[in-house]
């Protein structure tokens, strides 16, 4: 049995899904303790415990500690099935979580599977759909692995309702490292405002503010496609589409900011980006860890990406996927003429 602490490095949710993911690739039983101890609510919320019960349903695993608020859970795993599944979070919490949970055994697996997920598709302290469809998606797809994103319905802080729909064809041979060192030429950049129930100028302005802050044509500034009743919600998103991988910028409305300073906020984050020589933004960056990790692990082959920031999330991510795998994550900084940016060797063998 591997046990973690929960409280360790960044200390939140991550630590929890990737140890269960980890868990059921691996047939490694789980111990955690002090869950999410450095969050201001610590313990299982919902979405954490849906993890959970996701978790346990796809694998058959025999769970102590399911319930809101635990901050004490024991998991021991079964055997992991492809399938046809259902989870609902039943509030905004993130569906995008619960399928980074269950996604990495189902990779592995030996047969195709379909997830139906409900609960928030775009919060902002989660990897909203787009990002999983346009960023994360594609590169899986490198590793030999199918996943298909379909976004049925939005569901935005605090009300929730979203749905989304996985389509996961297992790698045939196991997944297969790859490197991600460069992006490649740009080859497409446009910019969408989602905003169903709130008034039209709301997205017609942060449009305007980015086609001033970026020099887009109209062609690239579009107004995204929700229906009025799966509101309130507003979100700015950019995308940058490189012949290596494409990155999704965005941004979230909330009461007190105005329209301009949330497509500024988007413009930030996208140009903080562009100034770095790194392939991987922060957030894909914590994304690639794991399969990459479990890509290593299964060929003994090493896979190696640059992102343009090392988080403590991503650390974090790093030191537990360390426990449960035979592989060592080494980082250094590099500095060239197109600017700098982190590289992450992921290498076979414990550190």
């Amino acid at each position: 049995m591997i046990e973690l602490d929960g409280s360790h490095g960044e200390g939140g949710g991550q630590i929890l899904r990737t140890a269960l993911a980890l868990s059921m690739c691996t047939g490694t039983p789980l111990r955690i303790e002090r869950i999410r101890a450095k969050r201001a609510k610590p313990g299982l919320m919902r979405q954490h415990l849906t993890c959970v019960l996701a978790a346990q349903e796809v694998c058959g695993a025999t769970v102590v500690g399911a319930e809101l608020g635990s901050q004490t859970l024991a998991f021991r795993p079964g055997r992991v099935h492809a399938g046809d599944y259902r989870f609902a979070i039943g509030t905004a919490g993130s569906c995008t979580l619960v399928l980074q949970t269950v996604l990495p055994p189902l990779m592995l697996a030996d047969a195709p599977s379909r997830i139906q997920l409900s609960g928030g598709t775009h919060n902002p302290m989660a990897p909203p759909f787009h990002f999983l469809q346009r960023s994360f998606a594609p590169l899986m797809r490198r590793a030999g692995a199918g996943l298909d994103l379909t976004l049925r319905r939005h569901g935005f802080f605090p009300a929730g309702g979203g749905e989304v729909e996985a389509l996961i064809t297992p790698a045939a041979e196991g997944l297969k490292p790859f490197d991600l060192l460069a992006r490649g030429e740009l080859q497409d950049a446009f910019a969408e405002a989602l905003a169903p129930a709130l008034p039209r100028g709301v997205a017609e302005r942060e449009l305007e503010t980015l086609e001033r802050l970026t020099g887009w044509d109209r062609t690239q500034l579009r107004l995204g496609t929700a229906r009025q009743n799966e509101g309130p919600g507003n979100v700015v998103m950019t995308t940058l589409v490189h012949e290596q991988l494409a990155e999704v910028f965005i941004a979230f409305g909330e009461r007190g900011l105005s329209a301009e300073e949330v497509a500024r906020a988007v413009f930030e984050e996208m140009r903080a980006y562009e100034a770095s020589a790194g392939a991987a933004g922060p957030h894909l960056a914590d994304q690639l860890a794991l399969p990459l990790a479990l890509a290593v692990a299964g060929s003994g082959r090493p896979a190696a990406y640059t992102c343009t920031e090392l988080t403590e999330h991503s650390r974090t991510n790093f030191a537990v996927i360390e426990r449960f795998l035979d592989v060592r994550f080494d980082t250094r900084l590099e500095v060239s003429r197109a600017g700098s940016a982190w590289r992450v060797d992921v290498l076979p063998g414990a550190a």
